[in-house]
């Protein structure tokens, strides 16, 4: 008997091609709520209607979307089929197009309390955040998934992990790298009056932004800011696993003191003959003493690749950054729209088309 046999009459079943993976939703229920719930690894960032992450083709089926940004799904993408799993409710059967759907399992999404064990600061408006996991429990992830905060009020905060799951083999926990934004209610508490031992409740793990091991691919890693926390997990892994596809890791920052971890990345890349380091400035001053590459750092990788169509790229940081990687790296590269993975960094203002 099928799934969507013993499914309520509610239910609708939802395909996805070309992988043939099914799963159901409830009708009122987003598709992606039902993949994660069935444990099938659709794409997502922001699971709110504003980063686009999510976005696949529809074949067929109807859907309603619920509230998004103009920006994640366009009136004239939606006329033309395509659907944001994160707020489309099913309304019949769906089939889907999503070839980044992944065939291996999510690891069960769980709640839990959490101490804050260190909290140092890695540059003037980064904070490295060590949260202690309870000693009795176990925290699988992906490198490169993230982990979202329970605040008081309901509202969330989600961050990546910046350590590999390997790395809790002696403690469990996890490091975060968090960013200060001015007169953020998450970041400013952060900054201020958070503590050593404070209690604080996250759920997780979430994201499908994570090292596809079934290719042999070489890779471009690609981060901005505080994008390089789930980079810095990916580049763990890699080594603990001695995993040696040739990758090339894109660090950019405005300023040289935004690459807060520059001399931990020399130091993997030492160890790890297949890795090569480009760190890249945007806006450096004279009394920087900055002597390596300058500009946009998605365009130091269009600068040094004349084709990118037999490679992967990994890409993390501002919407912006992404975006601008996604669209020429396909369009002038030759890179396969399915082997482009990504997680944009959507602040709460980006969230809700707050202005800068």
């Amino acid at each position: 008997m099928t799934s969507a046999e013993t499914a309520s009459p509610r239910a609708f079943q939802i395909t996805v091609q070309p992988s043939g993976r099914a799963f159901t939703a409830n009708a009122g229920e987003a598709i992606l709520a039902g993949a994660i719930r069935s444990g099938v690894g659709l794409p997502y960032g922001c699971k709110d209607g504003a980063c686009g992450s999510c976005k696949c083709k529809k074949i067929s089926g109807a859907v309603h979307h619920g509230e998004h940004q103009s920006k994640a799904l366009t009136a004239d993408e939606e006329a033309a089929g395509l659907v944001l799993t994160c707020c489309a409710e099913p309304l019949t059967d769906v089939v889907l197009e999503s070839r980044q759907v992944t065939d291996e399992s999510a690891y069960p999404i769980k709640k839990m309390p959490v101490r804050v064990s260190t909290l140092t600061k890695a540059s003037h408006d980064v904070m490295q955040v060590r949260l202690q996991l309870p000693a009795a429990d176990t925290f699988r992830y992906h490198a490169g998934q993230y982990i979202e905060f329970i605040l008081r009020d309901g509202a969330r905060r989600a961050y990546s992990m910046a350590n590999a799951p390997h790395t809790q083999a002696e403690a469990p926990g996890v490091e975060l790298h968090i960013r200060h934004m001015a007169g953020g209610k998450f970041t400013d508490h952060v900054f201020g009056a958070m503590k050593e031992k404070e209690i604080l409740r996250v759920e997780g793990p979430f994201g499908s932004f994570f090292l596809r091991e079934d290719s042999d691919r070489p890779i471009v890693l690609l981060a901005s800011g505080t994008g390089f926390a789930p980079i810095k997990a990916l580049i763990e892994h890699m080594q603990f696993k001695a995993i040696t596809r040739p990758t090339v890791l894109y660090w950019g920052g405005r300023r040289p003191g935004d690459l807060y971890m520059h001399d931990w990345v020399l130091a993997r890349a030492a160890e790890m003959p297949h890795l090569t380091y480009v760190p890249v400035v945007s806006d450096a001053e004279p009394d920087d003493g900055w002597t390596g590459r300058t500009g946009f750092v998605h365009q130091a990788v269009l600068d040094d690749f004349a084709d990118l169509s037999g490679h992967q790229v990994y890409a993390c940081g501002a919407p912006i950054v992404v975006e601008s990687a996604r669209d020429s790296y396909s369009a002038h590269r030759g890179l396969p729209p399915e082997e482009f993975y990504a997680d944009s960094f959507t602040s709460e203002a980006d969230k809700h088309g707050t202005p800068p």
